[in-house]
């Protein structure tokens, strides 16, 4: 769809301020009235272009840093955490749409990003054939064009999106990815994902039967990378930026909790649950555990600033800014997922039993902490980070770094 807005709104800004209101009150709604999708929010991003917001200015967005972009994205995320994790992969076009300005499909996703379209991506499959990046998903010839074939797993944001990106091996064997819109005939969108948390995001199956594919929307698999290509560990600290968001939204909810709370326990320390001390120290710690995990998404996201920067000003990457960006948004991973979701589970300590009532909805933020967490296991980057600190091992060259 288009829109009628001409810029993204600023970081500062009343209408952002309203948009983020907006959501996180349908979040709420929606979460009473027994679920659903977060349409609206959707609807919302695309109105007001907040998938453009990386975007510069000159060109038509709102020229955010990624450090103002991370912010936004927790900022998203304590309104709902679907929705920046919808977005996910619709931001790393975005980045790679402004990197091939210069280029026919370059400037043709800009021109659908700046009217407020949405890219979902299909890449991972659950029965998948050895090798990370081998498919069951192939792109035949048939004629002058293409047919795609195949099914899709972790369809992330996929079922809201306007246009997909999607990964396949071709007849030779090779990697190649197919930029198609959402609703072209033979694409079916399964709403099957039954993950513990995280439950909004079309993260379900997508099936391809005899999907047309037009030679110029056949593109290079973009793995490793090289110059004009820095190391893209931008969707990884996202992650980490919900899981800031998630946990913003949990100390202000404990804080509400707590206040309204009228009993108190016959050996506690005060009439009031909400002078207690001891619970008091409860939040307390929420609270520094949910500034600490947000200082050390922002410090991440500004190594990461001068990396791009780099190449978005000088049209070749850096490696040293590459490696430091990489090696801290590894270390981030590492550091804050024990602590936060230690800190999900001690909210309780601050409440009774009544807090564990379903209609509470507590439990939904270390639900989501622990599925946003389980992306990209733990183990494997401390197991690199470790390398790096005491063999200076090179940072694998892979997508996931």
């Amino acid at each position: 769809m288009t829109t009628a807005r001409t810029v993204p709104p600023a970081l500062d800004s009343t209408e952002l301020r309203d948009v983020l209101a907006e959501i996180a009150e349908d979040a709420r709604r929606r979460r009473t009235e027994g679920g659903g999708r977060p349409e609206r929010a959707l609807a919302l991003a695309r109105e007001h272009l907040l998938g453009a917001v990386r975007i510069p200015r000159e060109a038509g967005g709102a020229g955010y840093s990624l450090r103002d972009f991370f912010t936004l994205v927790i900022r998203l995320a304590e309104a709902d955490p679907d929705v920046p994790h919808i977005l996910r992969g619709h931001w790393g076009s975005t980045e790679e749409a402004w990197r091939s300005r210069d280029t026919e499909n370059g400037r043709k996703w800009l021109g659908w990003i700046l009217q407020g379209k949405i890219f979902g991506g299909a890449q991972s499959e659950l029965a998948g054939q050895p090798g990370v990046y081998t498919y069951h998903t192939t792109l035949t010839a048939d004629g002058a064009d293409f047919r795609l074939n195949g099914q899709k797993f972790y369809s992330t944001g996929s079922s809201y999106a306007d246009i997909l990106r999607i990964s396949a091996n071709d007849e030779s064997g090779g990697q190649v990815t197919a930029t198609v819109p959402a609703d072209r005939p033979g694409i079916i969108h399964v709403e099957d994902w039954d993950g513990i948390g995280q439950r909004e995001t079309g993260s379900g199956t997508t099936v391809l039967d005899n999907v047309l594919v037009h030679p110029d929307e056949v593109g290079e698999f973009k793995l490793r990378t090289g110059p004009g290509r820095p190391r893209v560990p931008q969707a990884h600290l996202l992650m980490h930026a919900v899981g800031a968001g998630v946990l913003r939204a949990l100390t202000a909810e404990t804080a509400a909790l707590l206040r309204a709370r009228t009993r108190s326990y016959s050996w506690g320390n005060t009439d009031l649950a909400r002078n207690d001390p001891q619970l008091l120290a409860v939040v307390g710690s929420l609270s520094s555990t949910t500034y600490m995990v947000e200082a050390a998404v922002l410090a991440a996201a500004d190594a990461m600033d001068a990396a791009y920067n780099h190449v978005w000003e000088h049209g070749t990457s850096d490696p040293a800014l590459d490696h430091a960006a990489s090696f801290q948004t590894s270390q981030v991973k590492v550091a804050v997922e024990e602590v936060a979701l230690r800190a999900a589970g001690d909210a309780y300590n601050a409440g009774g039993a009544s807090w564990t009532r379903e209609s509470v909805h507590l439990d939904r933020h270390w639900r989501n902490l622990r599925t946003l967490f389980s992306h990209n296991p733990t183990v494997y980057k401390a197991r690199v980070v470790g390398d790096v600190v005491v063999n200076e091992a090179e940072l694998p060259n892979v997508g996931f770094f």
